[in-house]
């Protein structure tokens, strides 16, 4: 079941590199099929095969030798590990599809970012939509509650109290700094990521979130002498953390144990 669940991990990754790709350019995500983007030649399906593909073909498209980046392995490669860690976590139940897609919703944001220096829409807001009809579906996401209502309660709060904490330090910052110290795609993001996980462990991916990108930042100060940084993916990175231990984080500070 492991090894299903990783080759599972992997197509979907592979899915993951479509919408990192198009969704910035407003393609479809769906239609056409895969075609190499600078000879523009159909991918056959040999050639489109998860993480052994790439491999085989070396990094090269089969028909203009055109380079591959390295994005489409490392995607698929993340995208198959995570499934598997959350598979182990959760065991096939309803919290490892759900997780399984809040997380596929984060690698794409924060690919994006990367890149673009933007979060699309269709994953901050679609997400923020998502977390709270899950959230209503699935109640026991949000700490555990049985009841419906109380599950998109508390989602709707998490969503509110996380954008709103985002926006403001974001405030503060340009207040200080004189400069846009926060793009609203975070903010964003950050409701999209308090929907699903609720305020508490929203609040604490957005304190773990900083300390990453503060050790990115002083690299890409120290290399390319810039300050601008994609912070979509730092948000995501604490979002999957804050999953994991956010709950363990949450009582060694208040409660000691």
């Amino acid at each position: 079941m492991s090894i299903f669940i990783f080759i599972f991990g992997s197509i979907v990754g592979s899915f993951l590199n479509v919408c990192i790709y198009r969704m910035p350019k407003a393609e479809s995500i769906v239609m056409p099929g895969s075609r190499c983007p600078c000879c523009n030649n159909k991918i056959q399906w040999y050639d489109n095969i998860p993480l052994v593909s790439y491999i085989l073909l070396r990094a090269r498209c089969r028909y203009c030798n055109m380079s591959i980046p390295a994005r489409y392995f490392i995607v698929e490669l993340i995208t198959a590990s995570v499934f598997l860690g959350l598979f182990r976590y959760y065991g096939l139940t309803a919290d490892f599809f759900i997780y399984a897609l809040f997380f596929s919703l984060l690698l794409i944001a924060s690919f994006v970012d990367i890149k673009y220096r933007i979060i699309p829409d269709e994953v901050s807001l679609g997400g923020l939509a998502l977390g709270l009809i899950l959230s209503f579906i699935f109640p026991e996401m949000q700490d555990g509650v049985v009841s419906r209502i109380e599950g998109i309660f508390y989602s709707f709060i998490g969503a509110l109290s996380a954008s709103l904490l985002t926006y403001l330090i974001g405030l503060i910052g340009t207040l200080l700094f004189r400069k846009d110290a926060m793009g609203f795609g975070d903010v964003k993001l950050m409701a999209a990521i308090g929907a699903f996980l609720g305020w508490k462990l929203a609040i604490v991916a957005f304190f773990i979130a900083p300390f990453f990108g503060a050790i990115f930042g002083i690299i890409v100060l120290i290399q390319k002498k810039g300050h601008l940084i994609p912070y979509g993916p730092f948000l995501s990175l604490g979002a999957v953390l804050s999953l994991f231990y956010g709950n363990a984080i949450i009582k060694l500070l208040f409660y000691g144990y």
